[in-house]
Order: C-alpha cells, then structure tokens, then sequence
C-alpha cells in the first residue's frame, strides 16, 4: 500500500502539502506587519484591539439596529401570526450578522495574529511593560500579582504564577504556530507533534475570535490544564483588554461561573461544559442560567474529546423508586459456581485437545480446542498453546469450519458448554446447559423468558371473563418483567466475571470500581460502566452496590460540541481517525509541520511467540539503555503488566519508577524524574497526553530519551502518542515496540499471515522476527480494530440522534418559556396542535359527543360547531373554526384575569412596594394550585399582564419537565428493551427509532394537552388569599452528575443506562401525587357532567376513567 501511495502523491499531491501552501501568502503577510508593530509605542500596540473591535461593531451595526427594532416591535405586538414572522426575521438576520462577523475576521487576521505575536515578543524581552491605565488594568491589579500601579500607569511583569508554578514568559510564535493558528480559525483541527507549542499556537484564534465578544471557549481534558493554561496565557489576552477565566475555579450554578461564561475567553474541561448545558436546561429562572450562546470552541486533545470521549453520556440523575432493590447479590453465588464449573470443563477440553492434536488427530483436537476457546478465551495457559506451532491454524481452520452457513453447525460446540464467551464482540450468552445447572434448585422456567405471543393466544383460548383474562396477562406481563430483568442481571454478573479484569479494566479504590481509561492510563473519576455491569463488578469485589437511577438530563460529548457555530481542534494525533472526524462532525484534520525536523528513530516491532519471551528481551534491552546513561520510558497498557515489569526489574536491582492508575498522585513527581540519565519509568499510557519529559544536554548526547512499548495498544493514535514522548523538538531518542503473539490484539486480529510464517520459519524459544513487513501487518491488525470501532461509535451517533432531536425540541421550547419571549408562539402552536388532534381522533370516530366533551374538558368552552358542520366540514377547516373560537376566548380570559388580579396587586404595590420585590400569586383550576412568583413593579406597571405572562411561563416549565423527565426513563427503558428484537431476526435500531418516535409523539401531544388545559382553567381563586413575599429559598440537591462508560460493544454502546451517585449534587425529588393504587383495591369514581359517583375495583373502573368522563374522587 505504501507504493501505491507514493506513486498517488506523485500525481495527486500531498494532502499535507495542498492545506499548507494556500496559508504561506498569509504568513508573509504577517511577517510583513512585524516591523510596523515593532515601531509602535505599548499604548499604540494596546490600541489595535479597540480598533479591530470598532471596525467589527460598525460592520455589523446596521443589522444589529435592525434586530433590536425588530425585537422591540415583538415584544408590543399582540398579533400572534406577526410575532411568528418577526421572530423568523429575527433569526435570519442574527445568521447575517455572524457571517458578515466572519469576513471582517477573515480580513484582520493577519494584522490580528501579527499584534498577539508582537505582544509575545515584547513580554519576553521586557521584565516590564508601562501602559496608562484603563478601567480593566485597575480592576486586575486588585486580584493580578502581575500588574501594578503607579499613579495613571500600569506596569505589567513578565513572570507571573500557573496553577502554582511560577513562570517567566519565553515564548514568540514560530511559523509553524502561525500556520496552526489559521487552520484552527478556519474550523479545522490542526494536528502538530508532541513540543509545537499546541496551547500557544491557541493564542492566536482564540485573540481574533474573542474580538467580537461573542464569547470563546478552550476545551481541555482535565481541570489541571484548564487551570493551568488560563492563567499561562491570561496576561496576553489581558494586556489587551480582553477578559479569562476559567469555569473549574468556580462551582456549578454560582455567581463566578456566571462570570466566567461571560469572558471574552473561557477555559474549562470537556465534562463542566457539557453538565453546564444540562444544567442551565434544568434552570427555573432566566438568572439561573450560566451559559451563553454556542459560538466558537476550540477543543485541545481533539481526538482524545470528540472520539474516545464522545459515545460517553453526561448524565444528571437523581433517585428512582426502589432502586436499591436489585438481584446482583442474590444470584452472584450461583454464577460463581457456574464459573468455576465452566473453568474446570474448559481445561479438560483443553487437556484432551493437547493430547489429540499431538497424536495427529487434528479433526477431534481442532474441536475440543474450540470448545475451550468458547469457554474461557482468556485462559492463560489456553494463550500460551496457541502460541506454538501450527496450533492457532487448527483453532481457525476449525472455527471456520463451523461457523460457516451462519453458525448452522456452531451448536455442536456449544451444547456441552454452560455458556458461551464471544470475546471479540465482548458478549456472553448463556445455553441450555446453563440455564438448567441454574435453574436445579428452583423452577425450570425460573431463568426462561415466556413467549409473549404464545402465552397470551393460550390465555385468549381458554374463554376467561374479562376480569380474569385481564388478570391473567396481567400475570404474565408481570412474570415477563421479572425474568427479563433476572436475565439482564445473569448477563452482566457473567460478563463482569469472564471478560472484566481487576487491575486491567478496573481498580478497587476506596472500597469502589473506578474505571481506568484504556487510551490514557488513567483513573476515569466519576464513571460507571452502563446497563448494571457497573454494579455486577461491584457485587463480583464485594463492595458496596450502589442503587439504580432516574436520568433526570443526558448528552453526549458528540452532540454538545456540535451544536457550537464553529468548530476546532488541536492534537499530535487526529490523522489516524480523519475519516471519522469528517463524516461525523465536518472537520477537516490539516498535518502542521514541525518546526526543527524530527530526528527519532522509530524501529520496526520485535515480534515474540509468547509474552514471557517478550517480557525478558525488554528487561535485557532496559537495563542495556539504562547502563548507557540513557532515560528510558517503557509503556504498558494495563496496572498489572506495569507492576509485573516492576518486579522484574526488581529482580534485576534496576532502579526505577511506576507511573499507573494507582500512583496517579505522583505522576507530576515521576514525570520530572523520567528525563534525567539512565532513569527508568514504567508508565501505563497516562505518560500520553499531556506529559513533556524535558531531556537534559548529557542525555541529548547520549541518544535521548528511549522509548519501549510491551505492547501495540488497539489503536494507533496511543502508541502514537507514546512515540511522541521522544524527538520534541528536534531532540534525539528513538522508539521500539515488542511484541507477543500471545498479546490482545494479535490474537483477536492479529494477521494469520504472521502466525503461518513464524511456524513456517520454525522459530525456537527466544527467537524474534523484526522487518518492516511485520509492522505494518501488526498496523493492518489496528486499522480493523478502528473501523470496528468507528462503525460501534456511529451506530451510537444513530441511537443519540434520536434522542438529540427529541432533546432539542424540548430544550427549545423549555428556553422560549423561562425567557418569555417567544412563549406567546408556542402556546399558538401548542392550542393549534391540540385542537387539530381533537378534531382528527373524533372525525375519525364521528364521534361529535366526545368532541364537544373534549373541548369542554380541555378548553372550559362549548363547541363553536354544529354536529351537521361536525360532519360537513373537513379536518383543516373545523380545526381553523376551533383554533380562531378558542383563541379568541384564551385572550378575552386572559385579559379578564389581569384586570380581576390588578386590584390586589396595585393594593400590594402601593402600600408594601418598599418591603416587596417579588410576590407570590396563587392559581388554580380547580384541581391543582400554583404558586407564581412575579416582579411586583412590572406587574403593576403592566396593570396585571406581567402577572398573566408569569403564569403561562411558570405552568409551561412544570408540566414540560415533568413530561420530559418520565420521557428519559421510558426511552432508558426502551433502549434495554429492543435488543430482544435481535431473537426475533429484526434491527434493533429500526424498532428503537420507530417506538422512540411514537412514544415523543405522545408525550407532546399530553404536554401540550396538560398546559392548554391548566391555562384555560387557572385562575386566581375566589376566595381573597393572601399575597406574600417571594422568598429564595435553597433548594436541597438531590441530583448526580455523572458519566456512563459504555463497553466497547454494539450491545452494551445501545444502553445509556444512568449511573450511581457522583461528585457533585444539584436539585428535585420526584414525589409521587397520589397514593400508588393496585388493580383489585376499591376506589370511587365521578362523572363530570352529571356529578354521579360510583365505587368499583379499579381494575374495572380503568375503562371507565381512560374515556375522560370519570375521575378519580379522593375520599
């Protein structure tokens, strides 16, 4: 392929090359400004900002004048139809705005780059700067060390303190930096190696994008880098008037994050930004919310973000009804013995496939051995025999064989199994053999799911009255509810047990699992496996259970970053998962050059038959470096490959360090340590992102920094990254990765072609096969495990998309009700809906009775249409009729009610108006009351209709994330549901979209329902209540943030179940409004119209209530 390629760039080009090329006209532009920068008194240079920024208003002055008229007329007209187009107006032109923002950006770019670099430049070579003082300046000084006054000047330093370090600024932008700067204005990611400079190269957009103070937001991994990088480069921006902060030094819903949100500049790591945006749609009030609009982002460690990151839910939740209430601990000694049983089958399968295959009978022995590896593939001693000779060609040879037809021939392996282990898709299925060692001490059926279809036709035949046949598949419901759930549990204890290991997947810390990120190495704070695998791991290590949840509010990383206006990245390695960046997101990933050329050596893979082979050559190779007065940096991809090299090291009196998830606490102490001479640092990936190891002059001359990897990792970006380490800037050092065809990848994907030549060259223990050919064959390996990753993360997107149109519906409308803006609109819209499913239901029944009687119930008026019209007219017409009819009352009512509320609010206002702000106003429909806060002076001003407003607002909020709320546990719940379609041969995925569709449908309808119905209804009550004060009251949190990990599985990915309890809390119980009512208690029951009652079991008054006629009477 690489021929190919070198023969394709000949005649096509090199991409790197084309990206490049059209952006050096514009760093000789800005080479060219430098000399008339440099000229410029410091006041002068401080100057350009003001100018850029004036230039940018006065651009967009004539559509922002017409905005804000057109905003004004919106808020005045009482024209519903007008509102709406105005509003659309609105939109248009905020849209014209921004792009004409663009252009003027565009064409000061090179002036603008060229000002934040001759700021760098001046902070390097002045220990001071002296400017006059503006209003900023002196506001800084207060909290700044950095900045002092003197009179009408201010004097900024040029050292100052990041995140607890003290640093003097050294730092002018290269070239290189330039060009990476544009590409990330562009809404490009701008991949550059490991010591360019990435969060310098930031300055530049960031400066340019902050110019029209629409805000500017840098996205970082973690909140040390937040920290750190906002008070780095903070005094260049500073300098210039612009305002930094950063979100992690403030908590949640405060007064300081507010603040932060409204600099210039924010910094903040990638999980506050998305919880932020769960929370301010959570909010109750306009005051409560933190963030602005979505403007521009710029997303350090880009890859690290929008693709490993991306598929994992943000989740508010808060506690469900019995969710301690689970079967993991019941049923856990039965798995384990289940286990063990299979562990003592599978090595006697194993046993006799040795025996046979050595005595010639491969046929038997390629049979048992499959058996074996379909029962436990992880089996050490299982790995160990496929590493010799010929054997991994008889296991495949095999497999094929019977899997071929579609498994027809698969069951003859499995029948004598108890269950079934598919390692590479990491799912685990129980078989008949299971399920009866499971069931021996119970029923037979007590682990078997009923057929539904079946189960029901028998219940229908057996001629039962309706009572009792409603009792029956009551019964049955409720029995398919439990064994699913108990089978769900099986699952995931199995799973937990046979593909999850301690120390590898996951840590016990604290008498908790904490999940340890398989790309960095790191301890995943706050994470939980989906779906209840978290809590079978948790009952597998005997720790505590945590108890299920209620998603309250959920996002995924990959939706959050996109509904920014633009969009940018920065990392050392994106251009592995280009593809993928451009068909999800549109992001285009441009290769930066290096500023000095890259002097490692990057070695071909030394590639061993067995991981003890392996291990022995890298202690050889480290103490040989070591000796050398070389630093050596070896990584692993797990905590107990770290801790066994550890120990032979050990054996060895070699001194070194550990850097893992365990140690994470001294990772900025080791990091200091691992480039000094001959200093040896085993490091799991977290020495990836983020870590620059320093080399000293004796160690540059001794080869740099060595680079040793035990293992190639699934994906190519990590062992990138690890590469990376070595070479930064020009520094010498080389990489070598050792391999073992007993490793992961290799025997999951590993080539045949590799394991067919080793037996073919009839290696010997200890011997090793190193060529170019082999690496990129190991490469090819990766390649298959990305793009079967890629294809599990869009499925994922397929899944979220559904949920993130329903989302944005919500939101939406959640946003036009606490701004109060556009409510008027969507309560049009939502009385216009209404009416229409109100007349297309009873056109379709012609049913004219329950058509007056719904419009009664719902909008408190009799029918504006005769029956003969009812039958006349069509759909659109009588729903015009209604809508026009019941408008017109709503307005008339609605005016009435400000004039009835007027007299007591006027009372209030002049005779309490000093004591008062705020008041409280009761409503009610005679049903339910509501408590309205309202500002008293506008609700006096306005005669009442500030009242009214509040009121629609208020109603509309409540009963929207009520319904949204209970909407997010039916599709949890229909997300676990659908992958029983998998046994009825049908897409999951299909079934999904289809029932999630019907279910928003409904909940909309019922919304909109609910919220015309209340409005039409509410009113201020008769009797004269009391007006009080609006009082702040805290609100006890009672809600989790979190974040689901979702195992690398198109199954498990399917799940966003929510997670146990987290780091921080924020509001809401649910309560239930009435006492819970079961099928055979008495209850009493009213008609509407006629006010007769009657006492029934509610099994048979359900009928009776679900036609809207009857209500239930609380007695």
């Amino acid at each position: 392929m690489s021929f190919i390629n070198s023969i394709l760039k000949v005649f096509v080009g090199d991409k790197s090359q084309k990206d490049i090329k059209p952006l050096q006209a514009t760093v000789a532009k800005i080479k060219g400004l430098e000399t008339a920068l440099a000229a410029l008194s410091h006041d002068e240079l401080r100057d350009r900002t003001v100018q850029f920024r004036t230039k940018i208003r006065a651009a967009r002055a004539d559509k922002d004048n017409r905005i804000a008229e057109l905003k004004a007329e919106a808020e005045t007209t009482t024209d519903i139809n007008r509102k709406e187009d105005l509003y659309a107006d609105i939109d248009r032109l905020e849209k014209e705005a921004y792009e004409i923002t663009e252009n003027i950006l565009n064409e000061i770019l090179p002036e603008a780059f060229a000002v934040v670099k001759e700021t760098a430049r001046r902070f390097k070579e002045n220990t001071q700067i002296r400017v006059k003082a503006t209003a900023l300046d002196r506001e800084l000084s207060a909290t700044k060390s950095y900045i002092t006054l003197d009179g009408d000047d201010a004097i900024w330093a040029n050292s100052w303190n990041a995140a607890g370090k003290e640093i003097t600024w050294d730092m002018v932008h290269y070239d290189v930096q330039l060009i990476g700067g544009m590409v990330l204005h562009s809404g490009k990611i701008s991949e550059m190696q490991t010591g360019e400079g990435k969060t310098l190269v930031a300055t530049l957009p960031l400066y340019l994008n902050a110019l029209p103070g629409l805000g500017v937001h840098l996205v970082t991994v973690n909140d040390y880098l937040a920290k750190r990088d906002s008070s780095w480069k903070a005094p260049l921006f500073e300098f210039h008037g612009l305002t930094v902060d950063c979100i992690d030094n403030h908590q949640p819903n405060s007064e300081g994050r507010k603040k932060a949100y409204l600099a210039d500049i924010t910094y903040g790591t990638n999980n506050e930004f998305g919880f932020d945006y769960l929370r301010d749609n959570m909010a109750h009030t306009p005051n409560d919310l933190v963030q602005r609009k979505h403007n521009y982002a710029i997303v350090d460690e880009v890859d690290s973000v929008l693709i490993d990151d991306a598929r994992t839910p943000l989740i508010i939740s808060g506690p469900v009804p019995q969710g301690e209430r689970h079967e993991f601990l019941e049923l856990k000694p039965k798995i384990e013995n289940l286990v063990n049983l299979q562990r003592q089958i599978a090595n006697g399968f194993l046993a006799e496939a040795k025996k046979l295959i050595r005595e010639g009978n491969t046929k038997d022995g390629g049979f048992n051995l499959l058996r074996a590896y379909r029962s436990m593939p992880k089996n050490k001693a299982l790995i160990k025999f496929l590493s010799e000779e010929g054997v991994k060609q008889i296991l495949q040879k095999t497999e094929n064989q019977y899997m071929q037809d579609n498994n027809r021939d698969m069951h003859q392996v499995d029948e004598a199994l108890y269950f079934v282990i598919e390692e590479k898709n990491n799912q685990v299925e129980l078989t008949d053999n299971g399920i009866k060692f499971l069931s021996k001490d119970t029923d037979e059926n007590f682990f078997v799911l009923p057929d539904i279809g079946t189960e029901i036709a028998r219940i229908e035949k057996m001629n039962l009255d309706k009572d009792k046949e409603a009792e029956e598949k009551e019964k049955l419901f409720q029995d398919f509810g439990v064994k699913s759930e108990r089978i769900h549990t099986l699952t995931q204890l199995l799973k937990a047990y046979t593909l999850f290991e301690k120390d590898v997947e996951y840590v016990i810390m604290d008498n908790k699992i904490m999940i340890v990120d398989e790309q960095t190495g790191r301890i995943m704070e706050g994470r939980r496996y989906s779906d209840g695998l978290h809590q079978a791991i948790e009952a597998k290590e005997n720790v505590k259970v945590e108890a299920a949840t209620q998603t309250f509010a959920t996002i995924t990383l990959q939706n959050y970053f996109r509904m920014y206006s633009k969009l940018s990245g920065m990392t050392g390695t994106a251009v592995t998962e280009a593809g993928e960046f451009w068909q999800i997101y549109k992001l285009d990933v441009v290769e930066i050059p290096t500023n000095r050329p890259l002097s490692r050596k990057d070695k071909d893979d030394l590639i061993y038959k067995t991981t003890r082979e392996k291990f022995n050559a890298v202690i050889e190779d480290v103490t040989e470096l070591s000796k050398a007065g070389r630093p050596v940096l070896i990584g692993t991809t797990s905590v107990e490959i770290s801790e066994l090299l550890s120990r032979m090291l050990k054996m060895r009196n070699i001194p070194h360090n550990v850097l893992n998830a365990k140690l994470h606490k001294k990772e900025a102490e080791i990091v200091e340590q691992a480039g000094k001479p001959g200093v040896v640092t085993i490091a799991t990936n977290m020495a990836g992102r983020g870590t620059d190891i320093k080399l000293t002059p004796e160690v540059k001359a001794a080869g740099g920094l060595a680079i040793i990897g035990t293992e190639r990792h699934d994906s190519r970006r990590v062992d990138r990254q690890l590469r990376g380490r070595a070479g930064r800037q020009g520094d010498p050092g080389t990489s070598q990765f050792y391999v073992s065809l007993e490793d992961n990848l290799m025997r999951l994907f590993g080539s045949e072609r590799v394991a067919r030549l080793m037996d073919r060259m009839g290696l010997k223990e200890g011997e090793v096969i190193q060529h170019s050919m082999m690496t990129k064959s190991i490469e090819r390996a990766q390649k298959k495990v990305e793009e079967n990753n890629f294809g599990v993360r869009k499925r994922l997107l397929e899944y979220d998309d559904v949920m993130n149109a329903q989302r944005e519906v919500v939101y939406k409308r959640r946003r036009h009700a606490l701004h109060g803006e556009r409510l008027k609109v969507d309560i049009a819209n939502m009385l216009y809906d209404t009416c229409e499913v109100i007349v297309n239901t009873n056109k379709a029944s012609r049913d004219y009775k329950n058509f007056e009687f719904e419009l009664i119930r719902y909008f408190s008026m009799t029918s504006p249409v005769t029956e003969a019209e009812f039958d006349r007219q069509s759909e659109q017409d009588l729903t015009a009729r209604i809508y026009k009819s019941a408008l017109d009352y709503y307005t008339e009512k609605t005016e009435r009610s400000a004039r009835e509320a007027y007299p007591i609010v006027k009372n209030v206002f002049e005779t309490q108006g000093n004591q008062y702000e705020r008041i409280v106003v009761p409503f009610t429909d005679g049903a339910k009351t509501l408590n309205v806060v309202t500002d008293l002076r506008k609700a006096y001003e306005t005669e009442g209709r500030q009242l009214l407003a509040d009121f629609e607002k208020n109603i509309t909020l409540a009963i929207v994330d009520e319904a949204w709320k209970k909407h997010l546990r039916k599709m949890d719940e229909l997300k676990q549901s659908v992958q029983l379609a998998v046994h009825e041969q049908k897409d999951p995925l299909l079934i999904y979209k289809f029932e999630a569709f019907n279910l928003f449908r409904n909940m909309l309808e019922n919304v909109n329902k609910e919220v015309i119905s209340f409005l039409f209804k509410g009113d201020l009550p008769q009797q004269n209540q009391q007006i009080s004060e609006a009082r702040e009251v805290p609100q006890k949190e009672n809600y989790q943030t979190s974040k689901d990990e979702l195992p690398n599985t198109d199954e498990a990915m399917e799940a966003a179940r929510q997670s146990a309890p987290q780091q921080r809390q924020v509001t809401e119980t649910i309560v239930r409004e009435m006492p819970k009512i079961n099928r055979n208690d008495t209850v009493t029951i009213k008609h509407i119209i006629s006010g007769k009652t009657e006492s029934m079991k509610y099994k048979k008054a359900e009928g009776m209530l679900s036609t809207g006629e009857w209500v239930l009477v609380n007695e």
